[in-house]
């Protein structure tokens, strides 16, 4: 579901929406991104759409979602905390303006919230939806999975090789000794395994570069 589309069902107006769309798709060709990019963002809605059907959400639940995905990375400067809460803002203020129900308005700005320690209440299927949804890179073929970690790498270029293998290696250590990566059934058949793999390969990639590791 596409931006205007979730916006009109919420009984927002469409003009003010298409306005903010227009905004949206400028923030996310910024130059600095080379992977939350609007290519992200449309994957993320295009997989949380699916979950959203798969689980059974209403319709207004589904334009909730959609609204999320495509709103949880609009203001992205590789500052984790602080981008997810200042696109929550965001969200917060376009919908407001959009003339969106305030209910709707606070439930799409927890979701965008969410996504800053990927964590929800387990009964939250809105949450559940978008979350692994934006997850799914890490169970894409290798090909494109190196595609995300270099573009990942490139976003987060003020910090040393010697750094980032550090805090890189951290991440994908954290993430692999998870029981699931996945909130969903659905989710974790269709990505964990190949997820696990692609985290596990680029783990040791790192390792193999890093002079100290033994």
């Amino acid at each position: 579901m596409d931006w205007p589309t979730a916006i009109t069902r919420l009984g927002g107006d469409h003009q003010i929406a298409a306005v903010a769309w227009n905004d949206l798709q400028t923030r996310y060709a910024e130059p600095h991104r080379r992977y939350h990019d609007l290519r992200h963002v449309t994957a993320v809605a295009r997989d949380s759409g699916a979950l959203a059907v798969a689980f059974g959400l209403s319709a207004r639940e589904r334009a909730l979602v959609a609204v999320a995905a495509w709103t949880h990375d609009v203001v992205y400067d590789a500052r984790p905390g602080e981008d997810e809460e200042a696109s929550a803002a965001w969200t917060r203020d376009e919908l407001t303006n959009a003339r969106v129900p305030a209910a709707d308005v606070t439930r799409a700005e927890d979701l965008v919230l969410s996504t800053i320690h990927h964590s929800a209440p387990d009964d939250d299927l809105l949450a559940t939806a978008l979350l692994d949804a934006d997850l799914a890179i890490l169970g894409a073929p290798p090909e494109s999975y190196a595609q995300y970690a270099a573009g990942v790498r490139e976003e987060y270029s003020i910090y040393s090789d010697e750094d980032w293998r550090a805090g890189r290696s951290a991440v994908l250590e954290n993430l692999l000794a998870r029981p699931r990566l996945y909130r969903s059934d659905i989710a974790r058949a269709r990505w964990e395994s190949k997820a696990r793999e692609n985290l596990t390969n680029e783990l040791t990639r790192w390792r193999d570069a890093d002079p100290h590791h033994r």
